[in-house]
C-alpha cells in the first residue's frame, strides 16, 4: 500500500510507520518537524490545507495519528489541530482518492468521568468528554465517521493510555514527578486501568487499516486487556526506571478540588506546562476505566503480542540501558 501516517514524531505514529514499512508498505510520514526515522517525509501543519493536499497526493491509505495532546491549553488550540485538522485531512483524503482512512482518537471521548468497568466502545460525545483533548478529539471522530461511504472507508481506532519505551506521555509524566518526589496515588490506588503496550497498538491500527473496508464507520477500543490497579502501574513504571515508588497519597475530593484552582491558574497565566493535577486527572486517576476487548480483536483479527509483564520487563532494560551510556 501507498501509506501516509500522521503524527509520526509521536511514539505510536512512529511505531505505526516502522510496521508499514517493515512489511513492505509505501510509507510517507507528514508532521510539523523531522522524525529522523528515514521515512520519505513531507513537513507541515494539519491545519493547512495545502500542506495537507501536498502530502495526500498519490496515497492509498491514510493513518490520522497527528493530534494535540495535553491537559492544558486553550480550546482554540486545540479545536484548529484535532478538529480543523482532521476534517482537511478527510477532505483532502477524498479528492486524493483515498480509499481507506483509520483515525486514531481516545477512549476518553465516550468518558463522561464515571467508572468504566468492561466498557464497549461508546459513542463519542463532545457535550460530556472531560476537558479541551477529548471534546476535541470527540467532535473530531464524529466527523470522521461520519465522513464515510461506500468509496471511502472510515474506522476509528481509540488506544487506551498507550505507553512503552521512549514514551513522553504516560511514562514520561510519571517518571518525572516521581523523580521530582510529588508522584503521588489519588484515592486509594485500587481503581483497576487498563493500557496498552505500544507494539500492541501499533499493530491494531494496521490491523485497522488492513480491514476499513469491512469494518467502515465503526470506532474501536484498542488496549491490553490486562487491567490493574493504578497503585501497580505507578509502581511498576517508576521502579522499572529505578526509582522509588510514591508514598504519597491525597484524596479524591482534595484532588479534583486542587486540579479546578490549577486549571483556572494555568488558564489565567496561559501556562502551556503541564500543572500538578487536574480535575481530569484526578478522575482518571481514582475511577475504574477499562474495556471489554472481544469485539475488538475480533473485528481487527488482532491479538495482543505484548503482555504487561513482558512490557514492563523491556521499558527497565531500556532506562538501564540509557544509565549504562
Amino acid at each position: 500500500m501507498r501509506v501516509l501516517v500522521t503524527g509520526a514524531t509521536s511514539l505510536l505514529g512512529g511505531a505505526v510507520a516502522q510496521r508499514l514499512q517493515a512489511r513492505g508498505d509505501h510509507v510517507t510520514v507528514f508532521q510539523r518537524r523531522p522524525s529522523g526515522l528515514g521515512f520519505r517525509e513531507v513537513l507541515g501543519d494539519v491545519a493547512d490545507r495545502s500542506a495537507v493536499d501536498a502530502a495526500l497526493a498519490g496515497v492509498d491509505v491514510a493513518i490520522h495519528a497527528a493530534a494535540r495532546v495535553s491537559v492544558v491549553g486553550p480550546w482554540s488550540a486545540f479545536a484548529e489541530t484535532n478538529i480543523t485538522g482532521t476534517t482537511n485531512m478527510l477532505d483532502a483524503a477524498r479528492t486524493a482518492g483515498v480509499t481507506r482512512f483509520v483515525y486514531v482518537s481516545s477512549p476518553s471521548v465516550a468518558n463522561a468521568g464515571k467508572s468504566l468497568v468492561g466498557a464497549p466502545a461508546g459513542p463519542a460525545d463532545p457535550d460530556s468528554a472531560r476537558d479541551n483533548y477529548s471534546r476535541s478529539k470527540a467532535s473530531a471522530e464524529l466527523l470522521a465517521l461520519a465522513a464515510a461511504t461506500s468509496g471511502f472507508s472510515v474506522v476509528a481506532v481509540r488506544p487506551h493510555l498507550v505507553w512503552g519505551p521512549g514514551d513522553t506521555q504516560l511514562v514520561g509524566r510519571i517518571v518525572s514527578r516521581a523523580r521530582e518526589g510529588r508522584l503521588a496515588v489519588i484515592g486509594s490506588g485500587a481503581a483497576l486501568i487498563d493500557t496498552t503496550y505500544i507494539d500492541n497498538a501499533a499493530d491494531a491500527i494496521v490491523a485497522a487499516a488492513d480491514r476499513a473496508g469491512e469494518l467502515s464507520g465503526r470506532a474501536l477500543v484498542v488496549s491490553n486487556g490486562q487491567p490493574r490497579p493504578v497503585r501497580e502501574l505507578l509502581n511498576r513504571i517508576a521502579l522499572a526506571a529505578g526509582l522509588e515508588p510514591p508514598r504519597l497519597r491525597v484524596p479524591v475530593g482534595v484532588a479534583r478540588a486542587a486540579g479546578a484552582v490549577l486549571e483556572r491558574a494555568w488558564a489565567g497565566l496561559r501556562r502551556e506546562d503541564d500543572p500538578p493535577i487536574t480535575r481530569f486527572l484526578a478522575e482518571q486517576l481514582s475511577t475504574a476505566h477499562w474495556f471489554d476487548q472481544r469485539e475488538t480483536r475480533e473485528a481487527l483479527g488482532w491479538q495482543p503480542s505484548v503482555d504487561l509483564d513482558e512490557g514492563f520487563a523491556r521499558l527497565e532494560s531500556w532506562f538501564l540501558a540509557r544509565r549504562n551510556r
